[in-house]
């Protein structure tokens, strides 16, 4: 299966399944999820993966019956195909080789060049192949990219933002890279009356005169430089990783890329998440405060259609898996339309944060919006 001519001549979405499905059993009893009114089903010929999976969403209801979609996960050795894969464009201020992809006559494969990762998404087939289990992150994001595009087939527009539901009010976090928005919203958390909506993708709609938004189910995934100083996440680390990281400087921590995930229901209780139900969208937070900045922090209300630099913020690229309700694929170079995003901003409460980084001053300043 490694052999780069097992590859040649692949034309078509049912030319990459056969190879990819590589003709393994697949386990008897598929993991069966509903999210929203979207239903999964994950097949796979690895028992520990579905396990594994099956715990990872163990907050979302066990659905039986027709599936609206399916995926297919085989773990495997990496694939070595000898494509010509092109390289997935990325976002400004980001750096790197990371995906890259090769259309066919009706999908499109995308390789994860870091990991070795391969992916087929077409409208019947929806596989993951590889090393699955040394890299689930990837496959819950291919998971997820699935349930993405549910959403924008149906007119939801996809935010870069995360969001909660506080005392009784949604309300998003938006920012650049880096920003601290998946900080903000775990500082928020920690009221009692508040719901985890959504981490880095949230989709908005209009319902009427009111904003819906809803999530997607991913859980927080943070770096060092939020956990170190938070009771509630101390789990995550042990003690002597722990001392090695404070014993960092503030900058480097900052920086530093060591991803973990925040189980949600574990840490913070039973029924304080919610990834798949709408909620009212009441107010956006969009940070735009620096750590190199010593002026007081300012919460300041605006008027997001004058402020196009901040828009950019918002706006984000639905990524190579985004596949539309005619099939089409989105490409890399194609740029991201303002007015669908103003046309739903504009009946929503915009507040941008300006001044040095102070989370604690802030989560006081957002529980008062509504007070």
């Amino acid at each position: 299966m490694n052999s780069t001519t097992d590859w040649a001549g692949i034309v078509d979405a049912r030319d990459a399944a056969t190879r990819l499905l590589q003709t393994v059993p697949l386990c008897e009893k598929p993991l069966q999820l509903a999210i929203g009114e979207c239903s999964l089903v994950i097949r796979s010929n690895s028992q520990s993966l579905l396990d594994r999976l099956g715990d990872y969403f163990h907050h979302l209801p066990r659905k039986t019956g027709l599936a609206t979609i399916e995926v297919t996960a085989i773990e495997s050795e990496k694939l070595e195909t000898g494509l010509p894969f092109i390289d997935w464009q990325r976002e400004a201020g980001k750096s790197g080789r990371k995906d890259a992809y090769l259309d066919l006559t009706d999908g499109r494969l995308v390789f994860k060049v870091r990991t070795g990762m391969l992916f087929l998404q077409s409208e019947q087939w929806r596989i993951a192949a590889g090393p699955c289990t040394a890299y689930d992150n990837q496959l819950v994001n291919f998971i997820n990219s699935q349930v993405m595009n549910w959403l924008q087939q149906r007119e939801w527009l996809i935010c870069h933002a995360a969001a909660l539901v506080l005392k009784g009010h949604g309300i998003a976090m938006a920012g650049f890279s880096g920003g601290g928005k998946s900080t903000l919203m775990l500082h928020l958390m920690e009221h009692p009356k508040s719901r985890y909506v959504t981490n880095d993708r949230l989709f908005l709609r209009r319902q009427g005169v009111r904003v819906e938004a809803v999530g997607i189910p991913k859980l927080p995934r943070i770096n060092p430089g939020t956990l170190v100083n938070s009771p509630r996440l101390s789990p995550l680390l042990d003690q002597q990783r722990r001392e090695q990281l404070l014993s960092l400087p503030k900058q480097e921590l900052w920086d530093l890329e060591e991803k973990y995930d925040v189980d949600v229901e574990r840490l913070y209780g039973r029924d304080r998440i919610d990834t798949s139900t709408p909620v009212p969208l009441d107010a956006m937070v969009i940070l735009n405060w620096s750590r190199e900045e010593s002026a007081p922090l300012k919460l300041t209300k605006i008027d997001i259609a004058q402020r196009s630099e901040l828009l950019n913020a918002v706006m984000k690229s639905p990524g190579p898996f985004f596949q539309d309700s005619l099939g089409e694929f989105i490409r890399d170079d194609e740029a991201l339309q303002p007015a669908p995003y103003l046309a739903l901003l504009k009946s929503v409460p915009i507040y941008e944060v300006t001044g040095k980084i102070d989370f604690a001053e802030l989560s006081g300043l957002c529980l008062k919006l509504w007070d």
